[in-house]
This record gives C-alpha cells, structure tokens and sequence, in this order.
C-alpha cells in the first residue's frame, strides 16, 4: 500500500470521499448498524500513558473494581436485551488473573453460547492471551493508538511500539477476531503518522478499527492540548473503509464527545455512518461505576434512542446480531 495513494484520499472532496465510503459500507454490510453491549469492569490500570485519565498517576480518580458476579449479572442484561456482543473492557489491572478472566469468559459462555465475546484488556504475557482464546473469547481490540514508533514510545513510559505490534500479530495466529485503531489529533502526530496508521491496519488485516480523537484529560501531561479535529476525524474512518473495506469501524463515543450539544449527538452519529462506521458501542457499566472511566473529559453517553433514530433516518437497520468479521464468514463458508 503506497503513501502517496493515501495521500490522494485525503485530499479528495469530503462529499466524494463521503459517497464512496457509505457505498462500500453498505455493500458489505447490507445496511446494517451492529449494536455491541461494554462493560467497562476496572479503572484501575498499571501503565502510566500520557492521554489516560486512567493512568496509574493519577491520585485524582476514584477507583473501582467490579467483582466476577457484577460482570456476570451486567452481561446477562445485555444477552436477555438480545444483543449478541459483549465487550469486556478494563485498564491493565492485573488484579483480575488469567483465572478470573477465564472464568468470567466461561461463566458468560455457558449462560449463552451464541453470544460473542470480545476482550480489550491491554497487555498480558503472551500464553495469557491463548488461555483466553480457549476459554471461549472470540475478539481481542486493542489499540495501536498510532504507528509512529517514536511517538508511542513517548507517550506510553514503560512501553514499547514493537511489543504492542508483536502482541497484535499473535492475536491474529492464535485465532482471534483482532481490533486495533489509532488516536487521530495526538500532540505531535501529523498526517504522514495517520497515514501510516491505515497503512499499519492493513498489514495486520484488522477485523476491528477504533478511530477516534484525541480529547484531553484534565489529570494527564496532555491536559493542555487541543481537542483532535471532528473533520479530520471523519475523514481517516472513510479512507480507512475506502482501503480496507471489510472492517468493523464503530463510531466511536469519543467522536461524540467532541461536542458539548447534546442535540447534536444524532447528526454526529450520521456523519460517522456516512463515514464508514457500522458499529456502536452501548455502555452498560453500572452508574456510579461508570461516571469514574474518565479515559477523557466530558464523556458523553449513547443510548439506542438516538443511534436508531440515527441510522433510520439513514435507511439503515439496527441489528443486535454478532457481527462477526467479514473475513471469519467467508472462511467458514468456504469449509462448508
């Protein structure tokens, strides 16, 4: 995949761009929006990076741990609501062991073995994640955040590009549905690294991609900086489908959070459709759990109110189903 191919997209008119991407979205998904049900477990996290409200510096944050059967009982909302997808999301606490992940994973599986499962739970050693795979995860997401080696290594202290892009490629051997994704509007980032990142993307053939914009917190090296810019944003999700056509791309809850107008959430998740995206994320994290995972400030919620309206207003359809990778249904398709 070459730069310069790239670089054209970006600087094609936005309504052209626009057009293209919806097109491919709805070719491939037969204009369907797919519903995913989170549940952010822990705000506690180990690693110190300099965009996370999370980070294990920060003395201003209540912390929270959801025990095994709260998890348990919150995905059981989501499964009986008959949504087919749930995500388990956390910082890197390594509080919850192999075991105790796995046995949440089971305990899900076994109440309903047709819901999918996807973890996005940071880094662990490597046998961690095979210990998962086996105990019923079917996606991993973890995010990339951007491309640019120097970058990352700046602003992650105590962790390195090429370990998170060796753990991204074992995902893919080991068998999961692998998501990655980059922060769009990070200080210091221009568009060459963004550029890189879809480039990147394509290389480890994501099943997922959560792109979404820098938006600071007030606890954090980078509370200073300028939020990422809407536009911008909304461009690399519709170059991303244009190039990599088959992911799933969620419109993110970060990308609504941009704005302070409640009223605009439903033309914001419009754009997003428009863009490429073809997925949401519901959180179903309990209230007085939820209000304390401040990844960034003035976090907005979704509800599948306005996401319906949304997407209808559209011609699409809201769909509860798994979702799975495109690249998954034709491989099972093909061993049939």
């Amino acid at each position: 995949m070459k730069k310069q191919y790239i670089l054209q997209l970006f600087n094609i008119e936005d309504e052209l761009l626009v057009k293209n991407a919806f097109e491919i979205t709805s070719k491939y998904f037969n204009k369907k929006i797919f519903v995913r049900g989170l549940i952010e477990f822990s705000n506690y996290c180990v690693r110190n990076c300099f965009y996370c409200g999370l980070r294990r510096d920060n003395e201003n944050l209540q912390r929270y741990r959801m025990d095994i059967d709260e998890i348990f009982q919150t995905a059981k909302q989501i499964i009986d609501l008959g949504i087919k997808t749930v995500v388990l999301q956390s910082g890197d606490d390594f509080y919850y062991t192999e075991d105790m992940i796995c046995r949440i994973i089971e305990k899900i599986k076994k109440y309903s073995k047709d819901v999918a499962i996807t973890l996005s739970i940071g880094e662990r050693k490597n046998e961690s994640y095979k210990k998962f795979y086996y105990a019923g995860t079917d996606r991993f997401l973890l995010k990339h955040e951007t491309s640019n080696e120097e970058l990352y290594n700046k602003i992650h202290p105590d962790m390195n590009f090429k370990r998170r892009k060796e753990i991204l490629f074992l995902l893919k051997e080991i068998g999961f549905q692998v998501g990655a994704g980059n922060i769009v509007g990070l200080p210091a980032q221009n568009l060459e690294d963004i550029i890189d990142d879809i480039i990147f993307m394509k290389e480890l053939d994501v099943d997922m991609a959560g792109i979404g914009p820098f938006i600071p917190q007030k606890d954090t090296p980078f509370k200073g900086f300028p939020k990422g810019d809407f536009n911008l944003v909304l461009k690399t999700l519709a170059i991303t489908r244009i190039v990599l056509k088959t992911p799933n791309l969620p419109a993110t809850t970060a990308t609504v959070s941009l704005f302070d107008d409640e009223m605009k959430k439903v033309e914001i998740l419009k754009k997003c459709f428009l863009s490429g995206a073809n997925v949401v994320m519901l959180s179903f994290t309990p209230e007085n759990y939820k209000k304390n995972y401040k990844i960034y400030d003035q976090r907005k919620s979704l509800d599948l109110k306005i996401v319906k309206q949304a997407a209808e207003s559209l011609g699409l359809e809201i769909s509860f189903q798994r979702g799975d990778s495109l690249k998954k249904c034709i491989q099972q398709h093909q061993k049939v």
